[in-house]
């Protein structure tokens, strides 16, 4: 075995991430290595880590390959396995390019939460459909200290609660996980947006992110928020028949989402590859406890 494993480091909106290239699935990567890696001070540092496999090798893939080379294998920061992740989905498209794996245009990426379609575009940008938004009809409400919020149940393969408040710094330090309520709307944890309007149809967020804490951007929480708007403020293309797009900014830079008539929700922004280089072998196996 090789003393050596490759990794890249990237990020989308600063939202950022270890990548480790891994074709054939032969890389071991408990919660524990992969909490390793994502530490910012004893490992790589990132919110989250892409692991790059094809879907074939991969068991919870192996029913995509037909559509879809490459799975996504995503994990928090903490370790945890997350069905979906928009900014991550953007930078494992542009490793692929940087790789030579793919060229710019179209492409399809396979992830917990489904098969993605990605278009690699010449200006750098990434868009990515992000499949259909559902909007669970149940009243939730999320809390910051003393301070309680009314939040629209949003699911873009992930779950979210989107709360809009008076100023983003009432979201306070998000360190925690913002509690909330019922506990049966999410079973599994939730991420939780705060949001302030800017303009018309342009809103900028904070977000904790199931896992791995408060995050510089959230490519699902930018769809969910978008959505969510766009409910608030009475616009449905699925009514109207006319698309809408919001630009929401997040922490780390910019994102425009826009939602079409037949539900399918696009994200559009950037993804960097800022740096490759080798793992201690050695290393990676403490790591993994």
């Amino acid at each position: 075995m090789s003393t050596r494993i490759a990794f890249l480091k990237g990020h989308g909106t600063e939202n950022d991430f270890v990548i480790v290239p891994d074709p054939e699935n032969a890389i071991d990567l408990p919660p524990a290595a992969v909490a390793a890696l994502c530490d910012r001070r004893a490992g790589i540092g990132g919110d989250g880590l892409l692991h790059v496999v094809r879907s074939a090798a991969h068991p919870e893939a192996r029913g995509m390959a037909a559509e879809a080379e490459w799975f996504m294998d995503y994990r928090n920061s903490d370790g945890s396995i997350a069905e979906m992740c928009g900014n991550g989905v953007r930078v494992f498209a542009r490793y692929l390019q940087h790789a030579g794996l793919v060229a710019e245009g179209d492409l399809t990426v396979a992830t917990r939460g489904g098969v993605k379609s990605v278009h690699l575009a010449k200006d750098g940008d990434v868009t990515v459909g992000m499949g259909k938004a559902r909007l669970p009809e149940s009243d939730v409400t999320v809390a910051v200290g003393d301070h309680s919020w009314p939040a629209r149940n949003v699911n873009m393969g992930n779950p979210h609660a989107v709360a809009f408040v008076d100023d983003l710094a009432d979201a306070g330090a998000l360190h925690e996980a913002p509690p909330f309520s019922p506990a049966s709307a999410y079973p599994d944890g939730v991420n939780v947006e705060f949001v302030v309007d800017r303009g018309p149809r342009h809103v900028a967020m904070r977000v904790h992110e199931r896992g791995s804490g408060e995050t510089r951007s959230c490519g699902t929480g930018a769809c969910a928020v978008a959505v969510a708007t766009a409910r608030r403020d009475g616009a449905d293309p699925a009514v109207t028949g006319t698309p809408v797009t919001y630009t929401v900014d997040v922490l780390g830079g910019r994102l425009l989402i826009t939602e079409h008539p037949d539900g399918t929700v696009e994200m559009t922004g950037p993804a960097v590859i800022v740096a490759e280089g080798e793992l201690d072998a050695e290393w990676l196996e403490s790591a993994r406890g």
